[in-house]
C-alpha cells in the first residue's frame, strides 16, 4: 500500500476530514501526513513550497541540509519537524539524547494555522471544554480550530472512564491557552496556539527541574501511566514524555505526527 493511502487512512480514523493532496505531491510521507492533518488551512504541496489555501507559500526545505540540534530548534525549516519519528503507546521512551519528536515547530506555519495570540488571532477561536465533568475536573479552553476541542472533550470522556487511581495525575489540569513563550526561548509554546494541555504538576517531571548528570545528560523521569498518554495519543496528541527534554505533564495536538506513528513512519 503506498505511504499517501495508509497516512490518509490512519487521520480518516477519528481526526476530521482528509485533505486535497496536489497532483505534484512528492509523495514524501511526512508531507502527506501534514497536508491531510490541516485540511482547512492546507492546499496542498507544489514543488519544495507548502501551499496554504489563502496563497501563502512556505519552502519545504531550505536546503540547509543537516543541522546541530539547537539550529533544528531555532531555525527550521518544515521537513526538520519530521527528524524523529513519534512512537506510539510503550515505544518512544525514554529517548535517545536530543531525539524530541513534535518539539522541533516550523512557527510560520502555526501561525498560520492557529493565528497569532500576540495579534488576538487566537482568542476568538477559543472553546470551554469539560474537563473529566465525572470528577469535576471543571473547565479548560482550547482552540475549535483543525478539530482540537472536540479531540480534547474525546480525550476528557475516556480520561473520566479511567479508574479513581489515575486522577491524581489528571487534575487539576495546569493550563491550556496560554499566550507565552517556552521557557528559557524565543520560541512560541503551543499553548500560545491554545492547542496544548498540561495535566498535574505535582505528579509530573520537567527536564528543567532535573540536574544534568557529569556528561551533561539529563536523566530521564515519569511518573505519568502509560494508560494515559494512549488514550491521549489515540485522539491526535503527542506527548512530551517521549522528548529526552522531557515534559510529562505535556500533551499538544499534533494528528500528523500520530498519523505518522500509526503508518509505521
Amino acid at each position: 500500500m503506498r505511504f499517501t493511502t495508509v497516512i490518509l487512512a490512519a487521520l480518516s480514523l477519528g481526526m476530521g476530514p482528509m485533505a486535497h493532496v496536489f497532483a505534484a505531491d512528492t509523495g514524501s510521507p511526512p508531507i502527506t501526513a501534514l497536508i491531510a492533518a490541516y485540511p482547512e488551512q492546507i492546499a496542498g504541496q507544489e514543488g519544495n513550497d507548502l501551499v496554504m489555501k489563502d496563497g501563502t507559500r512556505f519552502p519545504i526545505d531550505d536546503g540547509r541540509g543537516e543541522k546541530p540540534f539547537e539550529t533544528l530548534l531555532n531555525e527550521p525549516d518544515i521537513t526538520d519537524q519530521f527528524y524523529v519519528p513519534y512512537k506510539l503507546g510503550n515505544a518512544g521512551f525514554p529517548p535517545g539524547v536530543d531525539e524530541d519528536p513534535g518539539r522541533v515547530r516550523f512557527e510560520p506555519l502555526f501561525k498560520a494555522l492557529y493565528g497569532d495570540c500576540r495579534k488576538g488571532e487566537v482568542e476568538s477561536q477559543l472553546v470551554a471544554v469539560n474537563w473529566l465533568p465525572k470528577h469535576k475536573g471543571g473547565k479548560v479552553e482550547v482552540t475549535s480550530a483543525h478539530g482540537v476541542a472536540k479531540a480534547l472533550e474525546a480525550v476528557s470522556a475516556e480520561l473520566d472512564e479511567l479508574p479513581e487511581k489515575f486522577m491524581r495525575y489528571l487534575k487539576p489540569s495546569a493550563g491550556t491557552y496560554n499566550c507565552r513563550v517556552i521557557a528559557g526561548t524565543q520560541r512560541y509554546s503551543m499553548h500560545a496556539y491554545a492547542a496544548a494541555i498540561d495535566i498535574n504538576t505535582k505528579v509530573s517531571d520537567y527536564w528543567r527541574w532535573a540536574e544534568p548528570d557529569k556528561n551533561g545528560h539529563y536523566p530521564y523521569k515519569n511518573q505519568v501511566p502509560i494508560e494515559i498518554v494512549e488514550i491521549f495519543e489515540k485522539h491526535g496528541f503527542i506527548w512530551g514524555g517521549k522528548w529526552y527534554h522531557y515534559d510529562t505533564m505535556h500533551f499538544e495536538y499534533r494528528p500528523e505526527l500520530i498519523a505518522l506513528g500509526k503508518a509505521g513512519q
